[in-house]
């Protein structure tokens, strides 16, 4: 009990009798202090006190796919940053292969009391994934709100960068520049902002043939495999649903010897970090993470505090950013 009251001390930098008076429920403790005093002993991974666990943790769970794609952690820098000047404190969830799955952490998360959940790229945007254990938060009425395109009645609010547009300004620039042949490296035919980003091109160029749409995991490897494939199908513009993906279409042009942008022109998704470090410096479709993180954030909060919030979406307008990975197309 000591070792713990010592911890928790040192944790919040308040003496071991203020922690004492917090879990003996004593007065004389201000509320910002109490809280802190209880976010503590979630985080240290000390049970409540029986009578302080109807309270919910100051905790929040952010719950990303991955840490590979730079734009997740993007994406945890911004909403952990909004999360802790609310003095909330999120607990950061990343799903490995084989092994903790999404479900796994919506369980792990309910034991820790969390006052609410933060999705990002996870399974609710796929249609053949299992979502049960988003009803399990649903019937608790934990606050939640989900990062980019969900798949349909869920019902809860959610807030996207919008696919079509981004899809609009990469086609449209690459048709600026004289590419007649333009094929896309989309994720899964299940995952929702792909499914978005296809219907968007099919509206430009409904003549799209079903050979230039390519489907990959989103992963560099994924990028490249599509891509050769698109290669070999002639097309000389590649738009991508991701920058990883895009840039395993740029390593695919090259093991072909294929000139980028010389003879092939790749566009991304995202405008991750270090994109424009590349070689050559890669054009993307940019998603405002910081504006879309801390809407994220304030819709959660207000469910935290007892308002309610509609479970629509909000869209967020992408920006396209040109660099070297795109020209004119070649003359034939």
């Amino acid at each position: 009990m000591t070792r713990r009251l010592a911890q928790v001390a040192k944790k919040v930098g308040v003496s071991e009798a203020t922690v004492s008076r917090v879990l003996n429920g004593k007065p004389g403790v201000s509320d910002s202090t109490r809280q802190a005093v209880l976010s503590a002993l979630d985080v240290l991974g000390y049970e409540r006190p029986t009578q302080l666990r109807g309270e919910r943790a100051r905790l929040v769970g952010l719950v990303l796919p991955e840490l590979q794609n730079p734009i997740f952690p993007a994406f945890a820098e911004v909403i952990g940053g909004a999360l802790a000047q609310l003095g909330l404190t999120s607990v950061l969830c990343t799903q490995t292969k084989g092994g903790v799955s999404e479900a796994d952490y919506v369980d792990l998360l309910l034991q820790q009391q969390v006052s609410g959940v933060v999705f990002a790229g996870g399974l609710y945007a796929q249609a053949d994934a299992p979502h049960d254990h988003y009803r399990r938060l649903a019937d608790r009425n934990i606050p939640v709100v989900l990062v980019n395109a969900a798949i349909e009645h869920l019902g809860f609010p959610c807030v996207s960068c919008d696919d079509a547009v981004a899809v609009e300004q990469a086609w449209r620039h690459l048709a600026s520049l004289g590419h007649e042949r333009i094929g896309l490296v989309l994720g899964p035919a299940d995952h929702m902002p792909s499914q978005r980003k296809l219907t968007a091109a099919r509206a430009l160029a409904p003549d799209l043939p079903d050979e230039h749409v390519a489907r990959a995991m989103f992963s560099l490897e994924g990028g490249q495999a599509a891509a050769t494939r698109l290669l070999d199908r002639g097309v000389t513009g590649i738009i991508c649903a991701s920058d990883p993906l895009a840039l395993g279409a740029v390593r695919a042009a090259r093991r072909k010897g294929l000139a980028v942008p010389g003879e092939v022109s790749v566009v991304g998704y995202d405008d991750s970090a270090f994109m424009n470090c590349t070689e050559p410096p890669l054009t993307t479709v940019r998603q405002p993470i910081e504006a879309m993180g801390r809407a994220a954030v304030e819709l959660l909060n207000a469910q935290i505090g007892g308002s309610s919030v509609t479970a629509e979406e909000l869209l967020f307008e992408p920006e396209l950013v040109v660099r070297g990975s795109t020209a004119q197309a070649p003359r034939h």
